[in-house]
């Protein structure tokens, strides 16, 4: 299947993006079994798979490259996002008195390094700073990023969970273009709509990614009955269900929003693309909207 796809500077993403975040968590880690879920993805036209190098405790890299190991050439028919800078006290970095953020060029380089291990590929298509940190030198950081790309360990470099001041002190210091800036949008987590988040990307022409479009499993749970009632009766006109509505409203926004979407169930990943195929105007949008906030637009 052919999927829209969004340009980020040097690449381009397919449109909606398979993420690893829970990876670990499946009972069946196999091979075999994560393979089965890329190219459940594939056979959709998804080639963006979205990991980090702390998912798992460390550990989903490793499993996406024991995946690739036994499969050779699924390598080449998709594109790996992945993020570095969270410090926490396990796997590796057991050995840390507390959970931090690390953007020096040393740790940026060693965790590029060992990401690279980890999936068994010579290049990361996209390397996202995973969270700001208090005490980044940009121009050490910027330097680093640089570097990464120069030497094609990276071919592209972006940011995770920044504010516009975040993304715009990393971005004076660097030569490369940031490309992306991944974070929380639902119909549950709606600020970037208002506060300037998404604004800013859109004057640049930056499409960026969100994570947990379904609230990470928690959206309906939250969801008020008549929000559910109607992501269900709108899932049910289109022939799917109410997830992909859900995501069907962030793919309306003009920035050009890339949902990333994890799930461990090989049927649902064989039903992510439905979102492509749920109608979205504007007032239905504003609808949802008005249901998930619980009041109407002022």
């Amino acid at each position: 299947m052919t999927m829209e796809r969004v340009p980020l500077g040097p690449i381009s993403l397919s449109r909606l993006v398979y993420g690893m975040w829970r990876l670990g968590d499946d009972p069946d880690t196999s091979p075999g079994h994560v393979q089965a879920k890329v190219e459940a993805c594939l056979a959709q036209g998804i080639t963006t798979i979205d990991q980090a190098d702390i998912y798992g405790g460390y550990t989903a890299e490793g499993l996406l490259g024991a995946a690739l190991k036994a499969a050779p050439g699924l390598r080449d028919r998709i594109e790996i996002v992945t993020k570095c800078d969270i410090v926490a006290p396990v796997g590796r970095h057991s050995a840390a008195r507390v959970k931090h953020y690390d953007t020096s060029a040393a740790h940026v380089t060693a965790s590029v390094e060992a990401s690279l291990r980890e999936m068994g590929t010579d290049r990361i298509d996209l390397l996202l700073i995973h969270r700001p940190d208090p005490l980044m030198d940009q121009h050490e950081t910027g330097k680093a990023l640089d570097g990464l790309v120069a030497g094609g360990k990276v071919r592209a470099v972006g940011v995770s969970n920044f504010r516009p001041w975040d993304f715009t002190l990393l971005q004076s210091a660097m030569a490369t273009p940031l490309v992306t800036n991944q974070i929380e949008l639902s119909l549950g987590a709606r600020a970037p709509f208002t506060n300037g988040d998404l604004a800013f990307l859109q004057e640049r022409g930056i499409a960026p990614m969100g994570w947990s479009p379904l609230g990470g499993g928690h959206l309906r749970a939250e969801a008020t009955a008549t929000l559910s009632a109607r992501l269900d009766a709108l899932g049910a006109e289109a022939g799917t269900d109410w997830t992909a509505v859900a995501v069907a409203w962030l793919l309306h926004h003009p920035a050009r929003v890339i949902p990333v979407l994890g799930t461990n169930t090989l049927s649902r990943i064989a039903r992510i693309s439905d979102a492509l195929r749920v109608p979205m105007d504007r007032q239905t949008w504003f609808e949802l909207l008005t249901l998930a906030q619980g009041h109407e637009v002022a």
